[in-house]
């Protein structure tokens, strides 16, 4: 069912964001694939150029939310209650970083693409996580990182 959901979202994106839209990013336990029956859909969309301010974004992305609301109402009949939870962020936001962007790394599913901006950005990640030698380290269904485990007192690094 989730699928089906992520397969529309993908398109009513696309259509809407047409040229616009640069990535599309499922992360969260949806795109770990240990989403249950109130999993939210984590989304971030990369579009560019954006409006200014999260609620005129957030306004933007209505259609594509009441595009899908039949679908999430049909998921919702048969016991899959989950609603879209979207982040938006221009390719430059992106590239300024972002702590969010750390669990990305592991459990990002990118439905669109366009040149591969958001794969670089996540295996550039990637790459400063190893030479740090961060670790992300599990407690049954929770996570921290430790992103420096030879951190002196007083050390400065960044990611």
């Amino acid at each position: 069912m989730l699928e089906g959901i992520l397969d529309d979202l993908r398109d009513y994106t696309a259509a809407h964001y047409a040229e616009r839209l640069v990535s599309l990013v499922v992360f969260g336990s949806v795109g770990r694939c240990t989403a249950g029956p109130e999993s939210d859909i984590d989304i971030l969309i990369v579009a560019e150029p954006l409006p200014d301010g999260r609620i005129k974004r957030v306004l933007e992305f209505v259609p594509i939310e009441s595009a899908l609301a039949p679908r999430l109402k049909r998921a919702r009949l048969a016991g899959v209650n989950t609603r879209l939870s979207p982040l938006f962020k221009t390719p430059a936001e992106v590239r300024a970083g972002s702590p969010l962007f750390l669990d990305m790394t592991e459990d990002a599913r990118l439905l669109v693409d366009h040149g591969g901006f958001f794969a670089a950005r996540l295996e550039t990640l990637r790459e400063r996580l190893r030479e740090l030698g961060s670790q992300r380290i599990w407690k049954g269904e929770s996570w921290y990182w430790v992103l420096k485990p030879d951190l002196r007192p007083g050390e400065v690094f960044e990611l």
